[in-house]
């Protein structure tokens, strides 16, 4: 250890204590494009002892620009984001103990207990999974860093059960970004300067190092040499149903979880398969033989090509993301003809 992390230990603040930590701490980071690649990375080379990461997608070349960790061999086998970051990561510190979950959030937490984290980070693309891991943060009192980049601008906070407004109290706070990396596209520094405000606040937290902690609001263009720093401390709502008086937690109920959605930006329509549905690889993959000539598969995933301008991709759990369909009725007529059982 004392070779390892030497200057980080040297660092005052964190020292032999703090790296100690950091070794006994463990992290749940949702979402491994960009700023998950990012974070995932500098905590495992900080020494975090457990990371778990969840992402639903997979590798493809326009990621490489941007999203570290990942190869031309990645791209070009379309292997699932939280595999691949699994093994980069392993590679850069074994002595971290890493997991990862290929699917959508709301999967994981159905299944796995999250009671164990120390922190949360953010490293999404949506609201919808960011509200719920608003409402888990302050049912289970675990802190979370938000974190959002595109173009040249980044934003970030932090948000600690009990002490500052949550998600919900402060979304009209939030600089509005109705664009997306996907259609505006997204320059690498404005990852890395979000991700190193997460992972400062993740260090500090983790290290017992709270009164360190901001509690603003950051925003910046970094094109336009912008930076904001926004005191949002009135906006906590006593009746908000997060972190009010009376918590009702809305985004944890099932009901609230969309089976099938739009992906924001990418003409994307992502599929989720039912409770109780059933799901047969090996005649999904004769399906979609008899109408193509360009399919891969592997352990993980079914990729094919429909024509030019649309594909569909099939996940081992029966998720399947259907590429070059804006609407929900194609995406759903073509998922009834080659997945559904």
């Amino acid at each position: 250890m004392s070779q390892r992390y030497s200057r980080q230990i040297l660092f005052k603040p964190i020292g032999e204590d703090g790296q100690q930590r950091l070794m006994e701490s463990s992290v749940l980071i949702v979402g491994a494009g960009a700023l998950g690649t990012s974070t995932a990375e500098m905590l495992v080379r900080a020494g975090v002892g457990h990371i778990t990461i969840v992402d639903r997608d997979y590798v493809e070349w326009s990621n490489l620009q941007r999203q570290q960790l990942y190869t031309e061999r990645d791209a070009a086998q379309g292997t699932p984001k939280a595999t691949a970051a699994l093994k980069a990561l392993s590679c850069i510190n074994s002595e971290v103990k890493l997991k990862s979950h290929v699917g959508d959030f709301v999967d994981f937490i159905s299944h796995q207990s999250i009671e164990n984290y120390n922190l949360m980070i953010d490293a999404t693309d949506n609201f919808e999974t960011r509200f719920i891991l608003n409402d888990l943060s302050h049912r289970y009192n675990i802190p979370w860093i938000y974190g959002g980049a595109v173009g040249s601008t980044g934003t970030t906070y932090t948000v600690i059960p009990g002490e500052t407004p949550c998600l919900s109290c402060l979304v009209k706070s939030i600089p509005v970004m109705n664009q997306t990396c996907d259609t505006v596209g997204v320059i690498p520094p404005t990852i890395q300067w979000v991700t190193s405000n997460q992972v400062t606040e993740a260090l500090k937290w983790l290290t017992g190092h709270r009164q360190k902690m901001r509690t603003s609001l950051l925003y910046a263009d970094l094109w336009d040499c912008q930076f904001t720093s926004i005191n949002v401390n009135k906006a906590k709502k006593t009746n908000c149903p997060t972190c009010g008086d009376n918590p009702t937690f809305p985004y944890l109920e099932k009901s609230s979880y969309s089976h099938i959605h739009i992906l924001c930006g990418r003409d994307t329509v992502q599929i989720r398969p039912k409770e109780g549905q059933t799901f047969n690889k090996d005649e999904v993959l004769k399906r979609l033989l008899e109408v193509s000539n360009k399919v891969k598969s592997n352990d993980l995933l079914i990729h094919a090509h429909l024509d030019e301008n649309r594909r569909i991709v099939v996940f081992e759990d029966g998720r399947v993301l259907l590429h070059g369909m804006s609407t929900i009725a194609e995406a759903q007529a073509t998922y009834d003809r080659y997945v559904r059982c």
